[in-house]
């Protein structure tokens, strides 16, 4: 496989990928290759801390032997199709890497083989980054589909983060979506494997002497769930097998599949589900808190935390000066950074007004209506931070 050839399959392999989650923003490095432009999807990850990343979101191999209906990939679908050896891929990511192309790797890839074989070539990828050519970057993992308990091990000793997409919050709505997989057997156990593996195992033979994260993601609006359906599930997992992070993708339909002629998600479901999600995992929320329709569904109009506080904050504002860590985060406008700032201003002065908080760095338009300062609710004062 000439270097020409190469770069073709991995841009071959790389379509498609900005429907996996584990990035913020999509853009295209057109890197020269013999004097002629070749596209290849370089996506940017935001780290914890606000540090970006650009990785590299691909395949090992786009065949698949599973028939999921969202999906481009899915067997039988009229496509070109590409596939690495585990080497190839690691020789040819390392290329971008040392021309600081990219500096991370989200690796995937279709079912060829079954899960157990398919999750060795992805293993033994990751091996060779990290024991032949001593990669300390970023390296996100997929699982597949019937991985066994030692697979996940390993995968833990080799990635930054690994993933399983469960794709629906249960098995009905998966039937509708992926008929061939075990929502629980194939998906849902090897999340609380990793999470056994933390909690039991020592990480001192890991890559950096630390577990991976493990994430999952559900499309949205392809089989008929509710957001009570998909919250319900993520609020199970962040509790139950500690995930860093359920990431949510609205349905786009993909030609030539069975739900090419299922309409598109609205975006705005997507950013409340991430909203709600937020405040289960980081807010001190639990799924009762959150401002259900009827249906089953988040109002798109309305922010769930702003929602939430008009019926609870609006006649009982929170006293800054004294609120603790968990009330504060209840008030729309304050997130944890914002709670650890207020607490450590308030040993030297007093707040009294908006201004004070401006001062620190905080905006007060959204949480005005809902806080005490001092005993007295704040006078409006439009500021550089409103």
């Amino acid at each position: 496989m000439g270097v020409m050839d190469r770069t073709a399959q991995l841009t071959l392999l790389s379509q498609d990928m900005h429907l996996e989650p584990d990035s913020t923003r999509e853009e295209i490095c057109r890197p020269v290759v013999r004097g002629k432009p070749v596209d290849i999807p370089i996506s940017e990850l935001q780290m914890p801390g606000g540090k970006r990343l650009k990785i590299l979101k691909t395949l090992l191999t786009s065949a698949c032997e599973r028939n999921c209906y969202y999906c481009p990939f899915r067997a039988g679908r009229d496509m070109r199709r590409a596939t690495f050896k585990p080497e190839e891929m690691a020789s040819v990511f390392m290329g971008m890497y040392r021309a600081k192309m990219v500096e991370g790797l989200f690796l995937s890839s279709g079912i060829a083989g079954g899960g157990v074989r398919t999750q060795d070539r992805l293993i033994d990828t990751a091996d060779i980054l990290r024991n032949k050519y001593h990669f300390r970057g970023y390296l996100h993992l997929k699982l597949m589909p019937g991985v066994e308990k030692d697979q996940v091990a390993r995968a833990m000793e080799l990635a930054s983060r690994l993933s399983v997409n469960l794709e629906a919050p249960n098995a009905k709505r998966l039937e509708a979506l992926a008929p061939k997989k075990d929502f629980t057997g194939e998906l849902v156990t090897p999340l609380k494997w990793a999470e056994e593996i933390r909690r039991e195992k020592s990480p001192h033979r890991s890559w950096n002497g630390r577990w991976p994260s493990t994430v999952t993601q559900f499309v949205v609006g392809a089989a008929g769930e509710t957001d009570v359906e998909l919250l319900s599930t993520s609020e199970q997992l962040y509790d139950q097998a500690r995930l860093g992070r359920v990431y949510y993708s609205a349905f786009s339909p993909v030609l030539d599949t069975p739900l090419e002629n299922l309409p598109a998600e609205n975006p705005m479901r997507q950013h409340r589900l991430y909203q709600s999600s937020f405040l289960l995992r980081d807010y001190g929320f639990t799924l009762e808190d959150l401002p259900f329709t009827s249906d089953g569904n988040l109002p798109l109009d309305r922010d769930p935390k702003v929602a939430w506080a008009e019926e609870h904050l609006a006649g009982a504002p929170v006293e800054l000066n004294t609120a603790g860590h968990a009330e504060l985060l209840r008030v729309p406008g304050i997130g944890p950074r914002t709670a650890e700032r207020i607490a450590r201003s308030r040993p030297q002065n007093k707040l009294t007004s908006l201004g004070d908080l401006q001062k620190l760095g905080i905006r007060t338009k959204p949480l005005a209506p809902f806080v005490l300062l001092n005993g007295r609710r704040p006078v409006r004062q439009m500021g550089l931070f409103d």
